[in-house]
């Protein structure tokens, strides 16, 4: 059981090195700021289609929101990966939640980090 319980930690560790910055790297600069408009567009799609996707980003998410909180106490990059998974689920205060993580200074760093590593733009914020 020890065994399994290192062998999770250590995919989970490089897992999280690999997704959590190339998923951020393919977020648009204006994320924050413009997000919640596509979600909109997104719902009057066909219906079929809205439900399916809204399925699957959900347990992406979901996953990721998981995932993120087990690398807090296991090696990882546990606050990223929450703050991914939250931005791939929708849910009614999603806007809200994301407002209050990504105000943090240290969050905004980190992500920006990424982004230069990467040679992308900054995330553009609301001021506050």
């Amino acid at each position: 059981m020890l065994e399994l319980l290192g062998l999770f930690s250590l995919l989970t560790f490089v897992g999280s090195l690999i997704a959590v910055p190339w998923m951020i790297g393919r977020l648009p600069a204006d994320y924050f700021l413009t997000h919640w408009q596509e979600v909109d567009q997104r719902r009057h799609r066909h219906f079929v289609v809205a439900i399916v996707l809204h399925v699957v980003r959900n347990f992406l998410g979901l996953l990721l929101l998981l995932a993120g909180i087990a690398m807090l106490v296991l090696p990882g990059q546990g606050l990223l990966t929450i703050l991914v998974g939250l931005s791939v689920m929708d849910f009614p205060a999603k806007r809200k939640v994301l407002a209050t993580v990504v105000a943090k200074g240290a969050v905004q760093r980190g992500l920006n980090w990424i982004r230069r590593k990467q040679g992308k733009m900054e995330f553009f914020y609301l001021e506050s």
